[in-house]
C-alpha cells in the first residue's frame, strides 16, 4: 500500500471512530433519560462494534492504529519509520477532531464546543494508565494474530466499565472529545493529564510485553 493509502485509512478510521464515540454518547444520553448506566452501556456497544469493523476493514491498509499511543509504541519497536509515524499522529488527531465535529453536526449541536465534563484526579489517571497498558499488550502481543480486531474491541469495551476513567486510552480521541460538550466530553483543562497517563500506560506495557512474548 502507498503512503497516501495508509494515511487516508488512518484519517478515515480515526474520523469514524470519534464520530461513533461522540455520536453514540449524544444519542445514548438523549434516550437514556438521565440513566447514566444505560447511556454508558449504549456508548460501549457502539464503540466495540465500530472498533471491530474498522480494524478488520482498514487493518490490512494502515495497520488500523487510529491512536498516537499505538503509533508511538510501534515506532519504538521499529515497526514503522519515524517520519511516517509523525504523519500518522497528525492525521489521527485531525481525523478524530473532524469526527467529533461531525457528530455535533449530525445532532444539530454547535459545531465546535468546549466540553465541561470534569475528568481529573489520581484515580482517573490510573484508570487511563491501566486502559492504555492493556490496549498495548493486546496490539503488540503475539505477532500475526488474526484475533486483534475482536480482542481490541473487547478490551476497550470491558475497560469502559472497569476503569474509573471509562477508558479513553487514545490521545487523539481525548483531544477530540474536548470539542463536544456532551456525554462523551472531557474538559479541555483535563486533556493534558489524560494524555500523559495514556502514554505512561503504553510505555509501561513495552517491557512487560517483551518479558511475556519475546
Amino acid at each position: 500500500m502507498s503512503r497516501r493509502q495508509r494515511l487516508s485509512a488512518e484519517m478515515l478510521g480515526s474520523l469514524l471512530l470519534a464520530a461513533t464515540v461522540v455520536g453514540s454518547g449524544i444519542m445514548a444520553e438523549t434516550l437514556a433519560d438521565g440513566n447514566d448506566a444505560i447511556a454508558l452501556l449504549a456508548n460501549t456497544g457502539a464503540t466495540v462494534a465500530v472498533l471491530a469493523v474498522l480494524i478488520t476493514l482498514l487493518g490490512p491498509v494502515s495497520g488500523a492504529h487510529f491512536n498516537p499511543a499505538v503509533t508511538l509504541v510501534q515506532t519504538m519497536r521499529r515497526q514503522m519509520p519515524v517520519d511516517e509515524a509523525v504523519w500518522y499522529v497528525l492525521v489521527q488527531i485531525a481525523g478524530c477532531c473532524l469526527g467529533a465535529l461531525l457528530a455535533n453536526a449530525m445532532f444539530d449541536l454547535p459545531l465546535v464546543q468546549a466540553a465541561t465534563t470534569v475528568r481529573t484526579g489520581w484515580s482517573q489517571w490510573l484508570g487511563e494508565c491501566v486502559a492504555s497498558f492493556g490496549l498495548i499488550l493486546v496490539v503488540t502481543g503475539l505477532p500475526g494474530r488474526r484475533d486483534t480486531a475482536w480482542m481490541v474491541a473487547a478490551w476497550i469495551g470491558a475497560a469502559y466499565w472497569f476503569t474509573s476513567s471509562t477508558s479513553f486510552a487514545n490521545p487523539a480521541i481525548t483531544i477530540a472529545r474536548s470539542l463536544s460538550d456532551t456525554f462523551a466530553g472531557i474538559r479541555p483543562f483535563d486533556v493534558g493529564a489524560f494524555v500523559l497517563a495514556q502514554l505512561v500506560g503504553a510505555l509501561v506495557a513495552l517491557p512487560i510485553r517483551r518479558q511475556l512474548f519475546d
